[in-house]
């Protein structure tokens, strides 16, 4: 084997060893990312490559969340520009799959119990949460990937969900992308609707919750639109 090949094996063995026995913490973030880089390009020296796309987009969650092509057009082929775009997406299942274990509902914390669905979603998703009379989930998905605001569009999917686990309450979410955690009128005006098609079929909704970056607003938590979770405790 050439020097700089015995070289090159020796370092990517390091900071697998590095990463076994101590996990990711006290990595930089282009350590982390020419980590993973090492299972889809087997064949060259990472750290440049992790160095230029970090330059390239700023940050790490900004190279898990470029869009496909733009990954491509930083010289990684499809397969490896197909394994970043992963990252964020098993981080949701990951998540998801953690979260379904543990059924009992802390109203106080709705916007945490929700924040974990939207991990790696660069599209509006809407959220459906049921609980039973115990406050217990019974369900939790995504019922509708578009705008919150075309109510008539998924508002048959939330009643047809709670009349199948015969719920007893419900918690709306919602993601804005690109946007601020705050809800716009338009919002409230879909809350409203959603609370009072619930209350035709005896379920009442506890809470909408808007998620933006990391961050989410509580309406109920809030003070904002009251009416539509008046009564709902």
């Amino acid at each position: 084997m050439p020097e700089e090949k015995q070289i090159h094996s020796g370092h990517r063995d390091r900071v697998r060893i590095k990463f076994i026995e101590s996990g990711l913490d006290g990595f930089e973030p282009h350590e982390a990312l020419e980590l993973l880089l090492y299972y889809c390009i087997p064949r060259k020296d990472t750290n440049p490559i992790a160095h230029k796309l970090l330059d390239s987009f700023g940050s790490l969650s900004a190279v898990l969340d470029a869009p496909l092509d733009a990954l491509k057009e930083c010289g990684l082929s499809e397969n490896a520009a197909t394994l970043l775009k992963l990252v964020p997406q098993m981080s949701r299942l990951y998540l998801d799959d953690r979260h379904s274990n543990s059924k009992v509902v802390d109203l106080d914390d709705l916007g945490g119990r929700l924040l974990h669905k939207f991990v790696g979603r660069d599209y509006e998703a809407v959220v459906l949460m049921l609980l039973d009379v115990k406050y217990k989930e019974v369900f939790c998905g995504v019922i509708s990937k578009g705008s919150v605001n075309s109510c008539d569009l998924y508002i048959r999917k939330i009643i047809e969900n709670a009349m199948i686990y015969n719920a007893s309450y419900a918690v709306l979410s919602h993601n804005h992308p690109s946007g601020l955690a705050l809800p716009s009128m338009a919002d409230l005006e879909s809350t409203r609707t959603v609370s009072q098609a619930l209350s035709l079929v005896g379920v009442k909704l506890l809470d909408h919750v808007v998620v933006a970056d990391g961050d989410y607003v509580s309406m109920r938590q809030s003070g904002i639109c009251t009416e539509a979770f008046k009564n709902n405790n």
